[in-house]
């Protein structure tokens, strides 16, 4: 049986990473893309964990030999995904986790059949601007800019195919779990996954 393929956006303060990682340590059958990129490592990120920091030149003779299922430029850095992990990952039955922003969701979209969107949204531009804010990373002029950018890129919530509401973590952990075990629970998935027994049982 072939995994799912889950892609999971938002904008910067929204919660998406700290959802994702409750997901994955919640449930070891979602395995996590983890994306090629040009910008530099944040303090604490892993190269082979977080993402594959890789120069400019190595992204763009990957991205020219076809290597990525999706890329995009985003705040002034590159990102891709690797269309061979995916495809292996899936054909063992795994289900892949895509953290990519709206425009290689669309790309994804695109060029894989079936493929599953969650976007996940801040309760209000007030709280996503005291969360940017929060971070002690970014100055003022910094997080205006996120903000902004935030709300462009909200613009694009209808066209995914859930919509989680970060405004409790708790809540909205439960609703991602949530999502995922549906998807799995669908009749076309379940039929090829218990094939002998529902043969047995009719």
């Amino acid at each position: 049986m072939t995994g799912n393929l889950f892609i999971v956006s938002a904008p910067s303060g929204a919660g998406k990473t700290s959802l994702v990682r409750a997901l994955l340590d919640a449930d070891p059958k979602v395995h996590l893309s983890v994306s090629h990129t040009t910008r530099s490592p944040r303090p604490g990120e892993i190269h082979g964990r977080d993402y594959f920091f890789v120069s400019r030149e190595t992204f763009r003779e990957m991205e020219e030999k076809g290597e990525f299922l999706e890329s995009a430029h985003v705040h002034g850095n590159d990102y891709g995904t690797s269309r061979k992990w995916i495809d292996d990952e899936r054909m063992r039955g795994n289900d892949i986790l895509l953290e990519i922003d709206w425009q290689g969701a669309a790309q994804v979209r695109k060029l894989v059949s079936g493929t599953i969107g969650i976007f996940i949204l801040p309760p209000s531009i007030e709280a996503l601007r005291s969360r940017l804010m929060g971070r002690g990373q970014d100055s003022l002029d910094v997080i205006e800019r996120r903000v902004a950018a935030a709300r462009e890129e909200m613009g694009h919530v209808d066209e995914f195919d859930y919509v989680i509401i970060n405004d409790s973590m708790e809540e909205a952990k439960l609703d991602l779990f949530s999502v995922v075990r549906a998807e799995r629970l669908k009749s076309a998935k379940q039929l090829a996954f218990h094939r002998e027994l529902i043969k047995a049982l009719i």
